[in-house]
């Protein structure tokens, strides 16, 4: 008979957990607030050591013969192109006796349109006095430029008009010569035709005196063109400021680098993968966070509340160590000075009740050599053989990259991780998970060092084994009281078991 098992639907973990890239990136703030910090002094730096050239400004009231009330900006805009043009720089050249290539000139000034008619021309210089004197020339040569464009085009519209105005009077001279020269005749035929000639005569002559008019006011209109286009604003040495230009340049470069600072800090926080939510490291590692203790405390009331919590964990890992029959371990991830400390408050509570060994695993002997090991402690290497009756004995070592699996059983088969937040990558605490299960090393909780202050999440695994695979000493699991069906399931890391590993262990 064949029997088909149904597993439970998984939930696909978030492409991209906000709540965990706002505290990665809060917990790097060492990292944006220096790059920000950089770009502050930086931009400073910029204004004290490359301060703006000399400059002069001169503003021009440019009148135009299409000024209309709703212009958008063209005509303006056309007098900023044609300010930048090679004629107004030979020009302004020529004026100031300057061998300079009006090319390389076009470089040093720029023209911008306040208004519909005013224009702004911005010229550097060597000196306060050649860029007054480099904006006085354009000024001239844009002024002149501009009359003599009105002129021609004044001059071209008036000739025009004349030249219509002389065929025009050449038609009604053959109008007036036919009338004159015409033969009395009667009839109606004759009486039409003398009466269109009058017509056409009357019609030329009005046509004469428009074409006159319009020629006229042509050149009326251009001396006031003429006139309207003046420099209302003498050429003038433009000051700097010192503290402001640093000022502006400070802020925009703590801007830039707090913009990059944040960009790098969430790139990386999401490249590295690294849990920092107690949520996501109870998950990963299969065990749940029992404590919390920070990395340094900055006030009175904080280190008040430290000394508080340590006290309770050293109690709570006493009565473990008391109460177990198997050894007990500390097995530090990225925290070994902290692992020490805690190691060195359990060694000093159980020193009141016995003598105490401390099993030391750590790299580089730490405890050994640790400022605040008592002088009663004995401290042994993993290779010390069994304690004596009446001692008590528990082991601190690390699963850090490059850890000797094999030797964690020395140190103890029931342990207590201490890990850093954000320390860990998650790949990495999943295999710490497997590796103590193959190890058959129960894990009793997570003691987690330097945590978010932020952090609302839990770190108790509620819907999954308490502690991480056990031992053979372990607990069995609860058994359904109708079917003796297990209610245990696999911990956050035996999903990424591959299925032929699970089927040979």
């Amino acid at each position: 008979m064949t029997m088909s098992t149904t597993t439970e639907p998984t939930h696909a973990a978030p492409l991209l957990d906000l709540q965990t890239l706002v505290v990665s990136v809060r917990r790097r703030r060492r990292l944006w607030s220096s790059l920000a910090l950089l770009g502050l002094l930086i931009g400073a730096a910029v204004a004290v050591l490359l301060p703006p050239p000399p400059a002069a400004v001169a503003k021009v009231l440019v009148a135009h013969q299409q000024d209309q009330p709703n212009d958008p900006g063209t005509l303006i805009r056309t007098d900023v192109a044609l300010l930048q043009t090679t004629r107004i720089a030979e020009q302004a050249l020529k004026a100031l006796k300057s061998s300079e290539k009006p090319e390389d000139f076009m470089k040093d000034y720029a023209g911008t349109g306040l208004t519909n008619n005013l224009l702004q021309i911005d010229v550097t210089g060597t000196g306060d006095a050649q860029a007054v004197a480099r904006a006085k020339a354009l000024a001239d040569a844009f002024v002149a430029d501009h009359v003599r464009r009105i002129r021609e085009a004044a001059e071209a519209e008036s000739k025009t008009l004349l030249d219509q105005r002389d065929r025009l009077r050449e038609e009604l001279d053959q109008v007036n010569k036919a009338i004159g020269n015409g033969t009395p005749e009667s009839g109606p035929k004759a009486s039409a035709n003398t009466e269109s000639l009058f017509a056409r005569r009357a019609e030329l002559t009005a046509r004469i005196t428009d074409f006159g008019q319009r020629a006229a006011e042509a050149r009326v209109g251009t001396p006031q063109l003429i006139a309207g286009t003046q420099v209302v604003d003498a050429p003038r040495a433009v000051r700097h400021s010192l503290a402001k230009a640093a000022a502006t340049d400070a802020a925009i470069g703590l801007v830039l680098g707090l913009v990059l600072g944040l960009a790098v800090a969430a790139v990386g926080a999401v490249v590295a993968d690294r849990p920092v939510l107690r949520r996501d490291i109870a998950a990963n590692l299969g065990a749940s966070v029992i404590t919390e203790l920070p990395r340094r405390s900055a006030g009175r009331l904080q280190r008040r509340g430290t000394r508080g919590a340590r006290e309770r964990l050293t109690a709570s890992l006493a009565r473990s160590v008391r109460g177990s029959a198997e050894p007990v371990s500390l097995l530090e991830l990225g925290c070994a000075p902290a692992a020490a400390l805690i190691a060195l408050d359990l060694a000093a509570a159980l020193a009141a009740e016995g003598p105490v060994s401390v099993v030391d695993g750590l790299p580089g002997l730490r405890l050994t050599h640790h400022r605040r090991r008592p002088a009663e402690l004995t401290v042994v290497g993993g290779d010390a053989p069994a304690a004596p009756g009446g001692e008590r004995r528990f082991g601190v070592g690390s699963v850090s990259p490059g850890t000797a699996w094999t030797d964690l059983q020395y140190l103890g088969t029931r342990t207590v991780l201490v890990v850093r937040a954000g320390h860990g990558s998650t790949a990495w605490l999943h295999t710490v998970a497997r590796q103590l299960a193959e190890q058959r090393i129960t894990v009793l909780g997570v003691v987690l060092i330097d945590p978010d202050p932020r952090d609302r999440t839990d770190g108790t695994l509620w819907d999954g084994p308490r502690t991480a695979p056990r031992g053979q000493n372990e607990r069995p699991a609860r058994e359904d009281s109708t079917r003796g069906r297990q209610t245990e399931r696999p911990p956050a890391w035996a999903a990424h078991v591959p299925d032929s590993d699970q089927e040979a262990r």
